[in-house]
């Protein structure tokens, strides 16, 4: 009877076992993969486009899969040493009243983000506090910020439709993000897919925009292009703004290594309204941008790994004080014309031991442009491309050069994180360090602490701009800043999410542009020193029921310095309190309402089209989205500024009230 027990009933059931095992396992089974890292949010897309969000560290994940999520730490691409955090998730806010990457960071507690002109034709990026020229704007990982000036630096090819992620990290040390940084992800929405939208409103706005992803093998790309316009909300505020964008990637770990290409093209043009000047009111402006860059990523033995990347960015820049068409008075020489060069590269090497792991690693980049208004005198003139008998008659170029030794260790529950940084430039050599360690209080609770120094050059706006309204300063030096950090981060298994940070930053030598009351002219000058205390809060819960989500944030940010006998046009003029709240709601099956509200709270002052001193006032917003779901097409109606407030981000510039528009979205996956 045995034996026939072993001839018949275990065979059988090891046939079973060996088909049912790995399904049987995966309900209880907790797995650790090595992957590179995303450099992105929470890694929550399907697997097969794991690849289209690579980025270029390693990291540990620790995958459930019988909730089949996946919990990882996000890495940084810079040299600092501060895990990034959240500021915009793709899979989490496809109903949220967002119309550009501009309204994605204008809701987060950490960003001010000044808007001269509407849907993202021109704004400033201001993070903890600081200014547009103290922050870092990266495209997956690559540093893309214009040295000219911080308003040209958001100016990328890509729209809101084909981004993944972004990511903020709060401290960069050595030469470049004095305030920190912002790193914007692309991803293709499937492997395999096409998407198109367009959409159409108030004040003949029109935006239309078609993507598509392929994944054959080891290889897989990703093309976006888009276009919108605008007739203006007030006289000279029209716009049209054209972009082309693609990224391919091809990882062959066992051979080449990962590669990782994108380029794009970008060009403007905008009705300048009120943007420099309230004394001349037909301003334009007309920007034409072109980025790439190549990053590549090897495991040349067994615990080291390579990592190097080449970047490239042009920017022409044409402002008309003037308008064409409108009257221009004799005294006028004509238009600004800019052309800005700014190339880089990097290389770092990782040794993975039993303390942890080790990068050594430098950066190079190069700045320069062209002008007929920024810059030293050339001794041959250089003609500007595409214009008649116009002329280049100045130029200046500078060269940075970073370099980092880097270590992290895990130790139980503590992570612990050092670097020492050189920095080079023409303002001499630069030493600094920065310091992070952190612990797992709980499970899902963690605490960090930080210490960070950075410096910041000054731009080729603050050196040279000099014109019948500014006055710039050659002999200005860097700023320089220490930065310290505690922050605690909670994620529950009950959809509850909870962040809070408080910071401290030392800026030393700060550069603003000023005026005394009773002058005409904004100069650019260096204030002593400026303290920065602030700090931000969000709560989010996430449903399954007709309240699908709801968050809650609010940042708040002084500065002890006063401005004396002058008006601050900039470091002065910071976004003091921000609270933010949103709501996702379900109607009904296919249908969603998505609200945002903000209250805003500025501090400083300006000069209005009377030439009077007017303080900020606060201001409430309020925007929202219905969305009706039907297969593959997504319908919806936004509403901006639906209070109609009268509120000015920048001096006194008049924003849009009430701006309805609506269109239709189809995603086809394949």
């Amino acid at each position: 009877m045995f034996k026939s027990f072993q001839k018949s009933v275990i065979p059988s059931f090891k046939r079973w076992a060996r088909k049912n095992w790995a399904a049987f396992a995966s309900m209880h089974k907790v797995v650790k993969i090595g992957v590179l890292s995303a450099c992105m949010s929470i890694l929550t897309l399907p697997f097969n486009i794991l690849l289209a969000q690579v980025d270029t560290a390693n990291q540990e994940q620790k995958l459930t899969l019988e909730e089949v999520r996946i919990v990882t730490q996000r890495s940084n691409p810079t040299r600092g040493i501060i895990v990034p955090s959240v500021l915009y998730e793709r899979i989490k806010m496809l109903t949220t009243p967002l119309q550009t990457i501009e309204d994605a960071l204008k809701i987060n507690p950490a960003v001010d983000l000044r808007e001269r002109g509407a849907k993202g034709v021109q704004a400033d990026i201001s993070l903890y506090g600081g200014t547009s020229d103290q922050t870092m704007v990266m495209l997956n990982g690559v540093n893309f910020t214009d040295a000219r000036t911080g308003h040209q630096s958001h100016s990328l090819p890509i729209d809101i439709d084909g981004i993944n992620g972004i990511n903020l990290i709060g401290g960069v040390p050595g030469i470049g993000a004095f305030a920190g940084a912002i790193n914007i992800i692309t991803a293709p929405v499937s492997s395999n897919y096409i998407s198109a939208g367009i959409s159409g409103g108030q004040y003949g706005y029109l935006y239309g925009d078609i993507s598509g992803g392929i994944r054959y093998g080891k290889l897989s790309t990703m093309v976006s292009s888009s276009f919108r316009k605008s007739d203006g909300y007030i006289p000279n505020t029209d716009f049209s703004n054209s972009n082309l964008y693609t990224r391919i990637i091809y990882d062959d770990p066992d051979r080449s290594g990962l590669w990782d290409f994108q380029a794009g093209w970008q060009q403007k043009f905008f009705g300048a309204n009120d943007f420099y000047s309230f004394a001349y009111p037909s301003q334009a402006e007309q920007t034409e941008t072109y980025l790439t860059s190549i990053r590549w990523k090897r495991r040349v033995a067994r615990n080291f790994s390579i990592n190097a990347d080449l970047n490239y960015r042009k920017n022409y820049d044409r402002f008309e004080l003037f308008r064409a068409g409108t009257d221009t008075p004799t005294w006028y020489k004509g238009h600004n014309y800019h052309n800005t060069d700014n190339a880089g590269a990097t290389i770092a090497i990782d040794y993975k031991w039993l303390v942890g792991i080790t990068s050594l690693g430098a950066d190079y980049i190069y700045n320069h442009i062209f002008s007929n208004v920024l810059g030293e005198d050339l001794e041959k003139e250089k003609g500007v491309p595409g214009e008649f008998d116009k002329y280049y008659t100045k130029g200046a170029g500078r060269s940075v050069v970073n370099g980092w030794l880097r270590h992290s260790a895990q130790i139980g529950r503590w992570s612990l994180q050092g670097s020492f940084n050189y920095g080079y430039s023409p303002y001499g050599n630069a030493l600094m360090w920065s310091l992070g360690g952190g612990y797992r209080i709980a499970e899902g609770l963690d605490m960090n602490i930080s210490a960070a120094q950075s410096l910041r050059l000054p731009t080729f706006t603050d050196l040279y701009y000099t014109t019948a309204t500014h006055t710039g300063n050659i002999n200005l030096i860097p700023e320089k800043a220490r930065t310290y950090r505690l922050s605690m981060d909670y994620v529950s298994h009950f959809r509850v999410k909870g962040f809070v940070c408080v910071y401290y930053r030392h800026g030393m030598d700060i550069i603003d542009w000023v005026r005394r009351y009773d002058a005409d002219k904004w100069e650019s000058m260096q204030i002593t020193s400026l303290n920065t205390i602030g700090m931000e809060l969000s709560l989010s819960y996430s449903l399954e029921k007709v309240l699908k989500n709801i968050s809650v944030s609010y940042g708040y940010v002084h500065n002890d310095k006063s401005s004396g006998d002058y008006i601050s046009k900039y470091a002065l003029d910071y976004l003091k309190n921000k609270v933010s709240a949103r709501a996702a709601i379900g109607l009904c099956k296919r249908v969603t309402l998505d609200v945002i509200c903000t209250w805003y709270d500025r501090n400083g002052e300006y000069i209005d089209k009377d030439a009077g001193v007017v303080d900020y006032k606060p201001y409430w917003m309020l925007n929202a989205r219905l969305n009706w779901n039907v297969k593959q097409f997504i319908f919806f109606v936004d509403a901006t500024n639906l209070l109609n407030v009268r509120y000015a981000d920048f001096g006194g510039m008049q924003q849009p009230g009430i701006w309805a528009s609506g269109g239709v979205r189809m995603t086809i996956k394949m």
